[in-house]
């Protein structure tokens, strides 16, 4: 009988080792193979949000050494893995946690990249956002501006210098995902055209250009017409010279949350 005991608490030992995941409660040593498959990895299913080499894009640049969300390697670990709710960063349900981490050690590795110099003057930059650009009636920076547009005081740590200078010359081209453009027509005639802010099967709220709020039934109206990759917000193409743009993509890449 003590024998059949023993047995069954041996087995009941393995089972539970074998269903423990091997790398969640340890971090493993990555080797040169392993940073490898982590890059393509993220190449593959990362690169789209956060560029390649983590340069940024519609997620954050991830080619430096402190990340905000994760202070350190169990952290950053579990945020590849669960992803980030209500954002745009999914969990990576379809990885095992070896692929993970081998994930988390390549985007470690791109904290040891030169982030290369712009051109521009961060000063110099802040006086165009300020005057000629008019950019705080929409955006906020520390509290202050508009709220039509999204804020920026954290933007350079959440968006790559190509992308901001992209955002400046062609704004349809780096439409965030989520953001939709709307333009509503009451049956009455009226027209509103804001930017969308919820919508469900019988109402849709939207944000006008002047930063009011409207919501609307929409049994009540004539139209919904949805332009998708249409931002509201102008081109500086031909309002602000090159070295302008290089001024104001210095001043906001430059913008880390901080005080």
């Amino acid at each position: 009988m003590k024998f059949y005991s023993l047995v069954f608490a041996v087995l009941a030992a393995a089972a539970v080792s074998v269903a423990k995941p091997p790398y969640q409660d340890q971090i493993p040593k990555l080797t040169t193979n392993d940073l490898a498959q982590g890059k393509k990895i993220f190449v593959g299913q990362c690169a789209l949000c956060h560029g390649i080499g983590g340069t940024g894009g519609r997620g954050p640049a991830l080619n430096r050494p402190d990340l905000p969300r994760a202070p350190d390697n169990r952290a950053l670990f579990s945020l590849i893995k669960n992803g980030i709710p209500d954002t745009e960063m999914p969990e990576a349900w379809q990885r095992t946690d070896r692929e993970i981490w081998q994930v988390a050690g390549y985007v470690r590795s791109l904290g040891r990249t030169a982030v290369a110099k712009l051109p521009g003057d961060p000063n110099r930059g802040r006086q165009v956002y300020d005057s000629k650009g008019g950019c705080g009636t929409c955006h906020i920076i520390g509290g202050i501006g508009g709220s039509v547009g999204p804020p920026l005081s954290d933007i350079g740590a959440r968006r790559s210098a190509a992308y901001l200078r992209e955002a400046l010359d062609n704004p349809g081209a780096s439409v965030p995902e989520g953001f939709l453009v709307v333009t509503i027509v009451k049956k009455d005639g009226q027209k509103v055209r804001g930017m969308r802010l919820n919508e469900d099967s019988f109402t849709i709220q939207l944000r006008d250009a002047s930063g009011d709020f409207h919501s609307f039934r929409k049994l009540e109206l004539a139209e919904v017409n949805k332009e998708p990759g249409v931002s509201t917000m102008p081109s500086y193409r031909d309002v602000l010279s090159t070295s302008e743009i290089d001024h104001v993509v210095a001043y906001l890449a430059g913008l880390r949350g901080g005080k």
